[in-house]
This record gives C-alpha cells, sequence and structure tokens, in this order.
C-alpha cells in the first residue's frame, strides 16, 4: 500500500483492544479446581515441546555470530514484516529468539543462556515463569517483548516500582533499539500530552500503579460504554483536548515483573481516583470518632480481629455507641455510620501502628507498602481512616477521597488480551494464579545449580534477646570481612536494630522508606568486605548485591531474617538476595517470641520457644489464608456489584 493510501486508510474503530470481563459464576471456584490438573500436565507437555524449540534457537546461533550488524538489522526487518502478517508463528520465534540472543550479546553484553531461552518460550504461551532470583529475568523480557512487538501487539512491561522500570527500560533499550522497536518509560511525573506520546511507542514499561491509574483516566474519558468512533471523530475534527485524555492504545500484551507481588499481593489494594471533601469537617469528624470510642473496653465492646485487620463490635459495643450517637446527634444517630466510624477510629487506635504501617514525614501521613517496604506518597486508607490517623498523630487533617473511578488489579490484568510473567516466588501461588487469572506456573531450572546454605533458625524469647543475638553474629561475620544482610519487617524494628548495632560499635547503612533517596547507593555497596546493611524488604525484589570477588572463598554474602512476613515468599525473596548465578552465600534466621507475627495466633496457644517454628509455621500460615480470603472476598465482592469502573453514579 502506498504511504498516500495509509494515509487516507480509515482508522480501526475497536483502537482500545481488550478483554470483556468474565461472567461471574457459582460454579467458577469447581471449574478452576476441575482444569487445574489437567492444565499442569498440558503445561508438562508443552514444557517438552518448546525444550526442542530451545534446541532450534541454539542451532542458529554460529550463523548470526558470523553476520554483519547489518546482516542482522535486514534480519530483524525480514523476520518483522512476516510476523505480522503470520503472527507469532513458532519457526518465526525460533528465529527471532536467535535473533535477540544475539543482538543482546553484542550491544549489552549479556548472552542468553538456554534456560532464560525457555522462560522467553514460556511467557510467550501465557504462563507465569518462576526464575530463580539472580537468574537474569530483566534480560529474559527482551524476547517476549520483541515476539509481541514484532506481531504488531503494543507491549507493556509491568515492573513494582518505577525506579526499577527505568532502570529494566534503560538496561534493553539499546537491544530494542537495534531491532528497530520504539520504547518508553511511563512515569507519574509525565504530562498527559507526553503520557501518550510513550504510550504509542511499542514497548512500554510502567510501574502497576501507573499503568493501572491511566487505564482508569483513559475509561473515566471514554465512557461507561466507549464510543471509539465518536471519540476519533472528535480528534479528527482538531479537539486536542479529547485526543490526549486517553493515553493507552488499549490492553494487548502484558509482561508482568515480580508477578506474585504485582498479581497477588497487590490484588487486596482497590485502585480508585476520587474527589475531595471539606477537610475542616473531617478533622471534625475525626475527633467526634475518637470520642465516641473513649470508654470503650477490648473484649466487652469490641473484638480485634488482628489477622484481618479488622474490629468486631460487641453487642455491648453497639448499644453504648448507641448512646453516645443520641448524645452528640447529627451523623452518628445513623447507626451504619456510627457503628463504621467507631470500627475505623478503635483501627487507628490498636491496629495500625507507625514505623510499621506508615510514617510521618514533613508532617503527612504517608503508608508504607507492607510487601515493598516503599513509601506510597499517593495513596491513602478509605473510608476515613487515613483521617483518623492524621489526628491520632496530631498531623493537618486532609480531605477524604470518594470515588469516582474504582476497580481491582485482578480486573484490570483479567483484562489483557495476553497476560504473562515472571517472579522468583510463584509456586505458593500456584492455585491462586490460576483460579484468578488462567495462568499456568512454569517452574524454571537455574543455569547454575545454587549454592546457598541455610543455616537454620534460632528462637529467642524475647526482642532484647534477639537483637543481642544477631549483633554478635553480625560482629563474628564482620572479623572475617564477609558482607552481611539483615533484613527487617518494617521501618520501627530496622532503626531498632541499627541503634543496637551503633552501641556495639559496628558501622553500618541501613535502607527502608526513610531513606529510599540513597537506596541505590547502598545497594551498590552491600556486597563489599566487611559491609553491614540493615533493610527492610525494599531490597527483597528486583536488586542485585554484587559480592566483591575474593569474598566468594570465605562464603559470600550472608542473610539474616530478624523477622517473618505475612508471606512465606517474602522471605524467600530476601534469602534470594545471597547465592545468586551460583555463587556461595549463606542464610540463618533469628527471632524471638514477641516477635508481631505471632500476635496472629489465637491466645489459647502456649508460647514457648521451644515450639517456636511451628508456631511461627502456623502464624504464617494463618496470615496467608487471611490474606488470600481478603483477595477472594474482594473479587467476589466486584462480580456481585457489577462495577468495573464506579463513576458519575454509573456502573458498567
Amino acid at each position: 500500500m502506498s504511504e498516500q493510501a495509509q494515509m487516507w486508510s480509515l482508522p480501526a474503530l475497536e483502537r482500545y483492544a481488550e478483554r470483556a470481563d468474565p461472567k461471574q459464576h457459582w460454579l467458577d471456584p469447581i471449574e478452576a479446581a476441575a482444569t487445574a490438573a489437567p492444565s499442569a500436565l498440558l503445561r508438562r507437555l508443552w514444557r517438552s515441546r518448546i525444550g526442542r524449540l530451545v534446541g532450534g534457537v541454539a542451532a542458529l546461533e554460529p550463523e548470526l555470530k558470523l553476520a554483519s550488524d547489518a546482516r542482522l538489522a535486514g534480519r530483524a526487518r525480514e523476520i518483522r514484516a512476516t510476523m505480522r502478517r503470520d503472527g507469532l508463528d513458532e519457526q518465526l520465534i525460533v528465529a527471532l529468539f536467535a535473533l535477540v540472543r544475539e543482538v543482546s550479546r553484542r550491544t549489552v553484553g549479556l548472552r542468553h543462556h538456554d534456560v532464560q531461552v525457555l522462560a522467553g518460550l514460556s511467557m510467550i504461551g501465557g504462563a507465569v515463569v518462576e526464575m530463580d532470583t539472580g537468574e537474569g529475568k530483566t534480560v529474559t523480557v527482551a524476547l517476549p517483548a520483541a515476539a509481541a512487538a514484532f506481531a504488531g501487539m503494543p507491549v507493556h512491561v509491568v515492573t513494582v516500582n518505577e525506579y526499577l522500570a527505568e532502570r529494566d527500560h534503560r538496561t534493553l533499550s539499546p537491544i530494542f533499539s537495534f531491532l528497530g522497536l520504539s520504547t518508553g518509560v511511563v512515569t507519574s511525573e509525565l504530562s498527559p500530552a507526553e503520557k501518550v506520546a510513550v504510550y504509542a511507542r511499542d514497548i512500554v514499561y510502567a510501574s502497576n500503579k501507573d499503568i493501572a491509574f491511566d487505564y482508569l483516566r483513559d475509561r473515566i474519558a471514554l465512557g461507561i460504554r466507549p464510543n471509539f468512533l465518536r471519540t476519533r471523530l472528535r480528534e479528527f475534527a482538531g479537539d486536542a483536548d479529547a485526543s490526549q485524555r486517553v493515553a493507552m492504545r488499549g490492553l494487548h500484551f502484558a509482561i508482568v515483573d515480580e508477578a506474585d507481588s504485582v498479581l497477588v499481593d497487590e490484588a487486596r489494594t482497590p485502585l480508585i481516583i476520587s474527589r475531595e471533601t471539606d477537610a475542616s469537617e473531617e478533622r471534625e469528624w475525626a475527633q467526634q470518632a475518637f470520642r465516641m470510642i473513649e470508654d470503650l473496653e477490648p473484649g466487652l465492646h469490641y473484638r480485634m480481629r488482628a489477622e484481618e485487620r479488622r474490629i468486631e463490635l460487641t453487642d455491648a459495643g453497639r448499644a453504648c455507641l448507641e448512646d453516645k450517637g443520641r448524645a452528640v446527634g447529627g451523623i452518628w444517630l445513623n447507626r451504619i455510620r456510627r457503628e463504621e466510624g467507631a470500627r475505623q477510629a478503635l483501627s487507628a487506635t490498636h491496629i495500625f501502628r507507625k514505623g510499621e504501617h506508615y510514617l510521618v514525614q514533613d508532617g503527612k501521613v504517608q503508608i508504607v507498602d507492607e510487601y515493598t517496604g516503599r513509601i506510597m506518597p499517593d495513596r491513602s486508607w478509605s473510608d476515613g481512616l487515613h483521617q483518623l490517623i492524621e489526628f491520632k498523630e496530631a498531623c493537618e487533617t486532609t480531605s477524604r477521597k470518594l470515588p469516582m473511578a474504582r476497580m481491582t488489579y485482578q480486573r484490570f490484568f483479567r483484562r489483557y488480551l495476553t497476560l504473562c510473567g515472571m517472579t522468583g516466588t510463584a509456586r505458593e501461588v500456584t492455585s491462586e494464579l490460576w483460579s484468578v487469572y488462567r495462568l499456568g506456573v512454569v517452574r524454571i531450572p537455574p543455569n547454575v545449580p545454587s549454592k546457598r546454605r541455610d543455616l537454620g533458625a534460632i528462637i529467642c524469647a524475647n526482642q532484647d534477646e534477639k537483637w543481642r543475638c544477631i549483633v554478635e553474629r553480625v560482629r563474628t561475620l564482620h572479623s572475617s570481612g564477609r558482607p552481611v544482610l539483615i533484613g527487617t519487617r518494617s521501618v520501627l524494628a530496622s532503626n531498632q536494630l541499627s541503634r543496637s548495632l551503633m552501641e556495639a560499635g559496628l558501622e553500618h547503612e541501613v535502607l527502608n522508606a526513610e531513606n529510599v533517596a540513597r537506596e541505590a547507593g547502598i545497594i551498590a555497596e552491600a556486597g563489599r568486605r566487611g559491609r553491614i546493611t540493615v533493610a527492610t524488604n525494599m531490597a527483597g525484589r528486583g536488586v542485585d548485591i554484587a559480592v566483591d570477588p575474593d569474598l566468594l572463598d570465605d562464603g559470600g554474602l550472608h542473610v539474616i531474617l530478624s523477622e517473618l512476613h505475612d508471606a512465606g515468599r517474602i522471605d524467600r525473596q530476601m534469602q534470594g538476595r545471597t547465592a545468586r548465578r551460583g555463587e556461595p552465600g549463606t542464610t540463618e534466621t533469628v527471632l524471638s517470641m514477641e516477635d508481631p507475627l505471632l500476635e496472629l495466633l489465637p491466645a489459647r496457644l502456649p508460647r514457648s520457644s521451644q515450639f517456636g517454628r511451628v508456631l511461627f509455621h502456623l502464624a504464617q500460615r494463618r496470615a496467608e489464608l487471611a490474606h488470600r480470603r481478603d483477595r477472594r472476598n474482594l473479587l467476589a465482592q466486584d462480580g456481585r456489584l457489577g462495577v468495573l469502573l464506579a463513576f458519575s453514579g454509573g456502573k458498567e
């Protein structure tokens, strides 16, 4: 087709491609269970089949090594033209993967191992691959991303934060540029017009938060029932504002890095675009709410459900609140609003703790993501909880945000036409990934067998004993020159351990949400001789601690877990910071019977360090089940209400 003919061609009306929501049915759980076993068998057969394709990629390598750069670029143009016509044909994928492997070797000095090729083939098939930490997930992305882009699909590479999106894009952009593919990174600082330009490129890197909220804004701009023809006519008529309001080109092909974090952990948090209320009225409401709960007694008026982060009012509590509501009047006469306000005030008082769930910086309450250890500056708790915590901490009370548009991560990612991902820890959530997203999990063996050694767990009677034990272990390891990384669960715990190390005269660095600006520098030095690093699980995902080569004979990096997280996957991520790529390394766990995780156990269970390991296992299992139930309930509620977006009083 000539250039002039292309210019006058009518645009496709279905330019915002996405998958329709699956219909909710009471038989869905039964279907998921019934199809899980056959799908696992099919994945094994697929694994056997793509194993032969890996051999085909290897067979092409000698020829491509002898080719000039110009010949490789020409070959890329040939494959791209054919894939645009024939789609993701197996033989074309084999030819392209061999080409990408050679281009990667020449441009960034990283040659894809056979196991990385195997992972790329599995992702093209729409699976989540589990690869050990340090096995090169970043460069593996180049394979499926290039294949999908060559086939004409806009590709979204989704990461857990903007730092990793920018880092990974910077690493792989030379490969994509050589192949003739345009790339970009979406960040929160971009203007709407700049986002339109970035999303128009072949491959786009973005954090899960940025890309999901951009989709929500697009849905608001397009309306409840999008009229794509009307939108295109407005653009054609020169309405620049209309053309800039829709940023994305639809949901075609997504590769989710750290898939368990994005698709499972983040699934407990609904995405909401909102409008603001009057801040002075919110402060008055918060003050009244705390007055309502002043005389309430635990056990008599309310019960704490710590594992669910929920307060349950008793009949006596409801009666007491009713009496107080009659005295105060106004909105407190309404039973639902009265009891919800009281529950939120009790939660702000007893469940949400500074240094663990949030920080106070520059007079503002900042939420800390418990899974990543990072501050989430653009997020606030809903239903007045944020304002209550602001009042509790004597901060300026902000406006409450009332939803204009709302959706869940589950619904968002299920709308991609093709969804795949990778992570180091997927086996614990295999069933959930299948039941929610119909994503199978494929285990990829390491390129070199792991040499990591786990030295076991030490259970201390109390916190003070635990910190003394850790300090002595660090002192011993430090004297031999080995670098040490100590993982903590919260900012509060990292600061407490830091004080203990300072009192012992041990110089160290602290990496937590309070000093995120120094993250890259701290990580870069953490593998040097004699380095001691205290970190929340900010250091648990997406970071590579390079250990000085001369320290490998001494045992490499030593990782100490000072607490266990609600999900065992998070602990595995922290342990995976050592012994990467077949290097030596050791891990150990030092816990105490006063650790917060044990608060989730029923009070009737005996607290004895003799049974410490069993108790921690039970508490972690209880927390994982509670979080899974929360995610399932959130998705079920979304389905019952039939709500994808709730804006302008309408429902889709």
